[in-house]
């Protein structure tokens, strides 16, 4: 099993940017903000009323007015990121089901949907409490709507590990993979947590941006003048295969997932350990897997919050792994908000892009550097350059920590999944 390796040869995206990969893509190297005045409840008397929606999606049009009541949003954003996704691989499905798995992450799963059973129970009583709160509630329901979208019978779990958990998805589906468990993994994460409770909740904790009256300016990682992140919401899907399996089919090999590491701060419920050790182990792991040293990786799109310590504290282990020479770093957090569990899935398939295209993304908004962050952060402007590896971090509540590394493919098998035109 040691010599299965493992591509990507389809993602999926809808997002705060856009309704599709290519829309968010674009969207992202012409630096153009997500974020905006909150559009899903009445936030006036919230102390935070902004957040990075995904603007225009229609439910109804999609699955119809009956399926979509049953399908919390987390779970409508995933299927329609994994049916691009899969379309774009151009994988049969029904050719091998058992040895197609799904990995699909989300940090806090249904949260609208236990919301309004929460109010229904309050206001109305039990016996008028939705039979379809629970199943639509749950973390894993993506997983188990796309496995039976698409009638996939193989491996089939769930990550739920905060803000770190489609980059947990994407390892997983990598080692299953690997280790003979499947030939193809459809995995991601998706998120949805734009909701009273969701927005009140973070905003508690501080964690939140109060930049109220600039949206589009309130998302700035490494700014002085950062004051907490924006709450996004997103999905994203990739499909991983084994690569002899995806070269024999002809399928469009858009990268390779090169290596993946693992590992746990155990210090603190929310904030990262001052010293970065968990993020620096997590990046060199992913280094080490991939089989190469920390001079090979070309980009980092990292976990880059926009909260005063995390920005700092990776800024940190940024230089205890590369040394003098850090590669260009970028947050896209700065367009598209924290996407929670969906992030790392949508972060890697930026890595991929940037790959595809020689093009690295911007941090927007970066105005005023934070003196203790002074790395190359391609402010504002994206920037061509040759990316060979890219590498995403993700550092979640709890401590969960996961970085990957995504490598370019060479040959006549490879594919264009967005331009930066």
């Amino acid at each position: 099993m040691d010599n299965r390796r493992v591509v990507v040869t389809g993602v999926g995206a809808v997002s705060p940017l856009g309704l599709d990969v290519e829309q968010t893509w674009q969207a992202l190297v012409a630096g153009r903000s997500g974020v905006s005045t909150i559009t899903a409840f009445d936030a006036g008397e919230s102390p935070v009323r902004i957040a990075a929606e995904v603007d225009g999606f229609d439910p109804v049009s999609l699955f119809g007015r009956r399926r979509a009541r049953h399908l919390d949003r987390v779970v409508q954003l995933a299927l329609v990121a994994t049916k691009e996704a899969i379309e774009a691989s151009k994988l049969d499905v029904a050719s091998s089901p058992e040895r197609i798995g799904v990995v699909y992450a989300s940090g806090i799963g249904g949260i609208r949907t236990l919301e309004d059973g929460i109010r229904t129970l309050i206001d109305r009583g039990a016996e008028w409490v939705n039979p379809y709160v629970v199943p639509m509630m749950i973390p894993n329901m993506a997983a188990g709507e796309i496995a039976m979208e698409w009638q996939l019978l193989g491996y089939n779990c769930c990550t739920v590990t905060a803000c770190s958990a489609s980059a947990h998805a994407v390892g997983t589906a990598f080692d299953a993979i690997r280790l003979g468990r499947a030939d193809a993994v459809i995995t991601g994460g998706s998120e949805a947590a734009v909701t009273p409770v969701g927005i009140a909740g973070f905003a508690a904790m501080k964690a939140l941006s109060t930049r109220n009256h600039q949206p589009e300016r309130a998302s700035r990682p490494f700014d002085l003048d950062r004051d907490g992140f924006v709450l996004g919401e997103a999905a994203a899907t990739l499909v991983l295969e084994e690569r002899e399996f995806a070269l024999r089919r002809g399928a469009p090999v858009l990268a390779e997932l090169a290596g993946y590491g693992a590992t746990a701060d155990a210090y603190h419920i929310t904030q990262p350990h001052p010293s970065g050790d968990g993020a620096v182990r997590a990046m060199q792991a992913a280094i080490a897997d991939a089989g190469l040293s920390a001079a090979d990786i070309d980009y980092v799109n990292a976990h880059g919050t926009s909260t005063p310590p995390n920005d700092r504290v990776e800024t940190h282990a940024l230089k205890r792994v590369f040394g003098p020479t850090v590669p260009l770093v970028s947050s896209t957090k700065s367009m598209t908000g924290h996407t929670l569990g969906a992030a790392g899935a949508l972060e890697s398939v930026f890595c991929i892009l940037a790959i595809q295209t020689s093009v690295v993304p911007p941090t927007i908004n970066l105005d005023t550097p934070d003196p203790a962050c002074d790395l190359d952060y391609v402010a504002n402007k994206a920037r061509l350059a040759d990316v060979r590896y890219a590498m995403t971090n993700s550092l979640g509540f709890g401590g969960h920590n996961a970085s990957l590394v995504f490598g370019q493919v060479t040959g006549e098998q490879d594919g264009k999944a967005g331009s930066a035109d």
